[in-house]
């Protein structure tokens, strides 16, 4: 039988084997730590440990044996403790077998044994339990040929895959977010048994289907992801938005692209280029007003006009509809999405100081970010277009960086306050300063007034002679 020791260095799984053998306990970590230990992953943050007895009683005692007692938060509906040992959060919970009823994910739970807690678990290579008991010390417990799985890069279900999904539908994101996480495939049985109980998926919450969803998109191939949900017929279930995308329609030989392929691609280039998931967000959702804005005209063909403006709308209600956060997160989405195709017009046309002054003006901080987006959603298979438009982003890239040295339009203030013209004008509050500030403000960004106390205050004298102020 294999030893991992050397996976116990952690002082701290020394003191859950003393804690084990005082309680007189049988106790294995299992899960993702062994998982990641043996794909040589890093240092996992979260342990999970499995006691056949309990729990709650063992992390009590675990913490009683650390220098500094942590904190002990007991989940007494689900028999389960968890106890923080420097930057590791560790999960205590005994060994059970679990039943399930048709409507629900929570599972009716009773004590088992190690046994019974593996057939339980999502996928083989999940069911890995390392011994932390005296007498077998670091050996490790592979009923499923787990170890084999993860050479051979596999996910697979413990037991059959149709009970295993059925049992709790959230399995069935899992898979998808593991093969994704991993870059492994799911075995044949387990993906068509995915297909078959896709509609399970409805018993989910979306917070949990969120969660999921972030981490595939926080993965280094977030594309694989949403590939498999597609295929899998899982995608509709919770966005029905990017399926709306898919497919190409032909009018008097005319055709427009899949922009469900070409998101997939914008997403898995931006995830080269930042880690922000909320931008990568912002990638998956560019294009989802191109299919409630798609026309066919003789003249010009294929359009999406507004297709920017009515993508943002949909934002937030995509945002609302799946309980993510209807805060700054889904604001800075729906700007992103907004503006999604304006660096790219200035990019195609000749690069005006105006229009880059009216585009970091409109975007503020998040210039870079919208920049990123746009270098993001060139897929040109031609070498020369790809080229060309990356060339045409290093001159808008350039000019922001001139403009904004001279103008300073980012988060612009007027140089001029509405106060200052009250008392210049002898004013009561009205129209009429609005009007002035606008004015200040378009002077700026064209480029006629430099973005200066003194030129700004001779152009509201100017402007408030000609209002017969």
């Amino acid at each position: 039988m294999a030893n991992y020791k050397n996976a116990l260095n952690a002082p701290i799984f020394k003191t859950i084997s003393k804690a084990t053998e005082e309680l007189g306990l049988e106790t294995y970590v299992i899960g993702g730590f062994v998982r990641d230990y043996i794909l040589k992953r890093g240092d996992a943050k979260d342990i999970d440990i499995v006691t056949v007895g309990s729990g709650i009683e063992l992390a009590k005692k675990v913490a009683s044996l650390l220098p500094n007692n942590p904190k002990v938060q007991v989940f007494k509906t689900y028999g389960t403790a968890m106890l923080k040992s420097g930057t590791r959060e560790i999960e205590f919970v005994g060994a059970r077998k679990e039943s399930y009823t048709e409507n629900s994910r929570n599972p009716q739970v009773e004590n088992g044994s190690l046994q019974d807690d593996q057939n339980r678990r999502d996928f083989t290579i999940n069911a890995l339990a390392i011994s932390l008991n005296d007498n077998s010390f670091g050996e490790l417990l592979d009923p499923f040929e787990g170890i084999a799985d993860l050479g051979t890069k596999t996910i697979r279900t413990p037991l059959n895959p149709d009970i295993t999904y059925s049992d709790d539908p959230l399995r069935i994101l899992r898979a998808v977010r593991f093969a994704t996480q991993l870059d492994f495939k799911i075995e044949k049985e387990s993906f068509e048994a995915l297909s078959r109980n896709a509609y399970r998926i409805e018993i989910i919450t979306n917070e949990r289907i969120v969660d999921e969803l972030h981490k595939i998109m926080k993965s280094p191939v977030p594309s694989k992801g949403f590939l498999l949900l597609e295929k899998t017929g899982l995608l509709p279930h919770f966005l029905p938005e990017l399926i709306a995308l898919k497919g190409i329609d032909e009018k008097e030989g005319q055709t427009h692209k899949d922009n469900f392929y070409h998101t997939l691609e914008v997403v898995d280039n931006i995830a080269q280029n930042t880690d922000d998931v909320w931008l990568r967000w912002a990638a998956l959702l560019h294009d989802i007003g191109k299919a409630p804005t798609k026309k066919f005209s003789k003249k010009v063909g294929w359009t999406f006009h507004g297709h920017e403006f009515v993508g943002s709308k949909m934002v937030y209600k995509l945002f609302k509809r799946l309980r993510m956060p209807l805060n700054e997160k889904m604001k800075f989405v729906q700007k992103m999405v907004l503006m999604s195709s304006r660096p790219i017009v200035i990019a195609t046309e000749s690069v005006t100081d105006s229009a880059v002054r009216r585009l970091v003006f409109d975007a503020g901080d998040y210039i870079e970010d919208l920049m990123t987006l746009c270098e993001a959603d060139i897929t040109t298979k031609n070498p020369k277009r790809f080229k060309k438009y990356h060339n045409n982003f290093k001159v808008v890239r350039h000019k922001i960086k001139e403009v904004e040295a001279r103008d300073h339009i980012r988060n612009f203030q007027p140089p001029v306050s509405g106060d200052e013209i009250i008392k210049t004008f002898n004013l009561k509050p009205g129209r009429e300063i609005g009007i002035i500030k606008e004015a200040i403000k378009e002077a700026i960004l064209e480029g006629e007034i430099p973005n200066e106390y003194d030129a700004a205050y001779a152009f509201m004298i100017e402007k408030g002679k000609e209002l017969g102020l």
